[in-house]
């Protein structure tokens, strides 16, 4: 499907961009891959990697700027929206700033995509939104809701809106990862709370979830990929073996444990063979067979987080992941 496509990616300078464009480059040929963000010198840095390919475009722009969107979006077959305001005590303190982007820049982007005619719209969501107690998963559940019911905006158009969603990712800029290594020779690790536990995803796992959204969608579904869980100590003691271990307690905003389905969303949830699919409330679409396919229903009350998951990521994988993927920890 995006073989000879013209894609674009919002915030594409970011983590997921940074490794979405050339997956995407290696596997599919595109005609054209737009990068559209608002940090000018990212898109500088990024655009040296692709100076000797011609399919890579920089487009400067901002989420919040509708008519800046139109222009970009001119010609566009798929979209990947992945521009956020994610860290969250910057959302706490910079609340009108992180709804703008988050919200209203979902807004904007979901009216020129129905009004440019793009085929598919795959927005990048976060284990935040399900039952948020932060001001960041708040916003990010609103845009979930809003991509969901951008399938009936778009009525006859052929625009149809999806939703993926994971946990942070492993040696991002934003995760403890690269915050445990950079503290290795301290010799003294701060944990929050020793019964913590995260999920655990690659970007390149993200990647290929997104690629799947977008074959397989017919419009509002939510995809959660299978992923493994690692209690925070084991995380710890796989970046600094010898490190003493300080509890400081969970800082405002955070979650003991990671949720991606919340037992409100079990009634619409199905599961396959790598991922969970959950379906709209609205519209009857949680029992429209062409949604649904092969999926089979999840047991009443099911609930997916970090701390009730059958898959568990061991001290010597993580550390084996670390050995292979130095160099990219906390650059991306």
């Amino acid at each position: 499907m995006l073989n000879d496509s013209t894609i674009l990616v919002t915030g594409g300078t970011g983590s997921f961009g940074n490794v979405f464009v050339p997956m995407t480059l290696a596997k599919f040929n595109p005609k054209k891959l737009i990068v559209y963000s608002r940090d000018e010198m990212k898109q500088w840095e990024m655009a040296k990697k692709f100076a000797d390919d011609e399919r890579v475009r920089f487009f400067i722009g901002d989420v919040r700027d509708r008519d800046r969107l139109y222009r970009a979006l001119d010609r566009v077959d798929f979209v990947v929206h992945a521009a956020a305001t994610k860290i969250v005590p910057t959302a706490e303190y910079n609340p009108f700033e992180c709804v703008k982007t988050n919200i209203l820049g979902a807004m904007n982007v979901i009216d020129a995509c129905i009004d440019k005619g793009i085929k598919r719209v795959i927005a990048l969501s976060t284990d935040k939104a399900s039952s948020p107690v932060n001001l960041y998963g708040a916003t990010k559940l609103a845009s979930d809701k809003l991509f969901v019911a951008g399938n009936s905006y778009a009525g006859g158009h052929v625009t149809r809106f999806g939703v993926v969603r994971y946990g942070n990712v492993m040696g991002s800029r934003g995760s403890v990862l690269p915050f445990f290594l950079s503290l290795k020779d301290k010799g003294v690790l701060p944990i929050t709370d020793v019964r913590m536990t995260r999920f655990m995803i690659t970007l390149e796992q993200a990647v290929d979830l997104v690629w799947h959204a977008i074959a397989d969608m017919q419009g509002g579904e939510i995809y959660v990929k299978k992923i493994p869980s690692m209690r925070i100590t084991d995380i710890a003691r796989a970046a600094a073996p010898d490190a003493k271990h300080c509890i400081v307690g969970i800082r405002p905003g955070e979650k003991l444990h990671e949720q991606m389905i919340g037992i409100e969303d079990a009634l619409y949830t199905f599961e396959y063979t790598n991922h969970y699919k959950i379906l709209p409330a609205i519209h009857k679409w949680s029992t429209d067979p062409y949604r649904i396919k092969k999926g089979k229903p999840v047991p009443e009350g099911f609930v997916y987080s970090s701390d009730n998951n059958a898959d568990w990521m061991t001290v010597e994988e993580l550390r084996s992941w670390i050995d292979g993927n130095h160099d990219k920890i906390g650059f991306t």
